[in-house]
């Protein structure tokens, strides 16, 4: 997999419904879905969730192969994990082999914890994807807001999730320019055993320390000459209102995770 083909932190500008879509919205939406997965029990329940997901993904007008692009960096994962829920389920045995075993429960609780961690990652994505970092600290950050009372660090908070996801795309590049400029120097990194391996990546990760380093004091410095003192006396760009629109999606992500609720209830 090239480090290229990674879009996590990524923004597409769009004029779609779920670009136009209040930040906040957006984010009650995935943390509300969120949940709604996990209450997921059977089949119907999440045919539902993945129906409306892909139908949210059609709107944004994203391309799908974009969302599978942000999908590669989970495959390991989600093949280990389908894996150990599929052989080290109890369960009506369909085929053993020692201490491996294949049972009827475990093939589908496999296929139900891949398509859950799937949706997981592909509801983040469409939540980055369709917002830019600034609307999505404004969001959080109001959203948050009531925790100010109790003297948490709402903004700084804010502020830190959104130079990291901003920053993400821009260390992927810096790591594959290094990872290019090594290999033509001679540099392997495919192989010998696994020590040999971590050893060869010395070369990559001193030069990106050090260039995330240098290009965190360069953010400083610029943040200090433009006088930012944190959220004392600072005021946004551009004012966040809910329209109709907004709060319809609230609701609607809202009934969706009753209507799973009650499917759980039901056993579907």
């Amino acid at each position: 997999m090239a480090l290229k083909d990674i879009t996590l932190g990524q923004y597409f500008p769009g004029h779609s419904f779920i670009h136009r879509l209040d930040p906040r919205a957006k984010i009650i939406f995935t943390v509300v879905y969120i949940v709604a997965i996990f209450l997921c029990k059977a089949l119907v329940s999440y045919g539902l969730a993945l129906v409306v997901l892909l139908l949210l993904i059609a709107i944004s007008r994203v391309q799908p192969k974009v969302f599978l692009k942000g999908m590669k960096p989970v495959i390991f994962i989600v093949i280990c994990t389908a894996l150990l829920n599929l052989f080290y389920t109890s369960g009506t045995v369909l085929w053993s082999f020692g201490i491996l075993k294949i049972t009827e429960e475990g093939i589908w609780k496999a296929g139900f914890m891949v398509l859950r961690i799937l949706m997981l990652i592909a509801c983040t994505l469409l939540l980055t994807y369709t917002t830019s970092p600034i609307l999505l600290t404004d969001g959080l950050e109001r959203l948050l807001r009531p925790l100010k009372k109790v003297r948490f660090p709402v903004h700084e908070l804010s502020m830190m999730m959104s130079i990291a996801l901003r920053f993400i795309p821009t260390l992927i590049q810096e790591t594959d320019k290094i990872i290019s400029a090594q290999k033509a120097r001679g540099a392997d990194f495919d192989s010998g055993n696994l020590m040999q391996k971590a050893k060869a990546l010395i070369p990559i990760l001193i030069p990106l320390f050090l260039s995330s380093f240098r290009r965190a004091e360069e953010l400083a410095i610029a943040m200090e000459c433009r006088c930012y003192h944190g959220d004392e006396g600072r005021t946004s760009l551009r004012q966040l209102t809910m329209h109709g629109r907004d709060w319809g999606f609230v609701v609607f992500s809202v009934l969706l995770c009753a209507a799973i609720v009650v499917l759980r209830c039901f056993g579907l």
